[in-house]
């Protein structure tokens, strides 16, 4: 790991790979242009070569290189929003990569928030391709040392910027259709976008579909069973799913939470793992992918959740958990 901005630069340029950090999660960054650096990302990680890449840029006046028209609803989203974790899918340009579309007409589009990985975009004048930097289907890594143990020497350079700000992936918003329309929560709300933009924004409700990063029905998993509960008194219907043996680790806002969870589930209470509460819905989101890393660290063989109120960013983070317990 290191701090070497000038080392980052090197290595994109040369085609390798870099462990980049955002403000959202780390991303295995490759220099957009290069097909074979591109190509690279996808075998690192897994990844369906269906499934689009987001490309991070240095800043908004980069998006005209890459989308065939600048939507007039960019404007008023990227004053106020960039740098920071919204991504933008428009038309994609002529010269846009078919590995960076996943072979639709769209590219999705981000000027990240952190002040390393916009110094790395500044100074190659260009962008990078930057999937989160881990093997796919998996937790995001949200410190460099994730990335290093997920990836190892898979990737050629890891630059530390420490833990990252939000803790969850960018929401998508698509300019490209009749209306905007979310598709991936984030950290910015659709009520956010439509006080923007004076005009509804709707939230995408499918799933199983790869329009864009992280909306497949699975995704986002630990090795442990994933049991997400709303509420505290519903903990003793997961009992019918909890794994015969093993661990199970439990994560939640409060100790007042955890207490009434011990309590629902006391015929497991030798087998409970308390999880050091995370807070509020911004501390959820930022604890989020440390805590299941934590949980597979632990050997528990599943983790009971009790969801933050689908409010602000709790929205991003209970899509989250339900798409790391539909890996379950």
């Amino acid at each position: 790991m290191t701090r070497d901005v000038d080392a980052a630069v090197a290595v994109l340029r040369a085609g390798g790979l870099v462990g980049l950090p955002t403000e959202t999660v780390y991303g295995l960054a490759a220099h957009a242009r290069n097909p074979k650096a591109v190509r690279r990302v996808f075998t690192v990680k897994g990844r369906p070569p269906t499934h689009p890449l987001i490309v991070h840029l240095p800043d908004v006046s980069h998006v005209a290189r890459w989308a065939a028209t600048v939507p007039d609803t960019l404007g008023p989203l990227a004053a106020a929003l960039w740098p920071g974790p919204l991504t933008v899918v428009v038309r994609a340009g002529p010269d846009v990569m078919a590995e960076i579309t996943g072979g639709r007409d769209t590219v999705a589009l981000r000027v990240p928030a952190h002040p390393l990985a916009l110094e790395v975009l500044g100074r190659l004048d260009d962008g990078v391709a930057a999937p989160s930097a881990n093997r796919f289907g998996g937790v995001s890594p949200t410190t460099a040392a994730h990335v290093v143990a997920d990836l190892g020497d898979d990737v050629d350079l890891v630059l530390d910027g420490g833990p990252c700000a939000v803790g969850v992936e960018s929401t998508i918003v698509d300019l490209g259709g009749a209306r905007p329309e979310v598709l991936r929560t984030g950290a910015v709300s659709a009520s956010q976008l439509s006080s923007l933009l004076g005009a509804e924004v709707v939230t995408w409700s499918g799933d199983g579909d790869a329009r864009a990063p992280g909306m497949l029905a699975s995704h986002y998993a630990p090795h442990a069973a994933v049991l997400v509960i709303d509420e505290i008194g519903a903990a003793g219907v997961v009992t019918r799913r909890i794994p015969e043996v093993g661990a199970v680790a439990v994560l939640a806002s409060t100790t007042g939470q955890l207490d009434a969870v011990r309590a629902a589930l006391a015929g497991f209470d030798d087998r409970l793992v308390d999880l050091e509460p995370v807070g509020d819905a911004d501390g959820f989101a930022h604890e989020l992918y440390d805590r299941l890393r934590q949980v597979d660290r632990l050997g528990c063989a599943a983790v009971i959740v009790v969801a933050p109120p689908p409010e602000g960013i709790g929205v991003a983070v209970r899509d989250r958990l339900t798409r790391a317990a539909a890996g379950e």
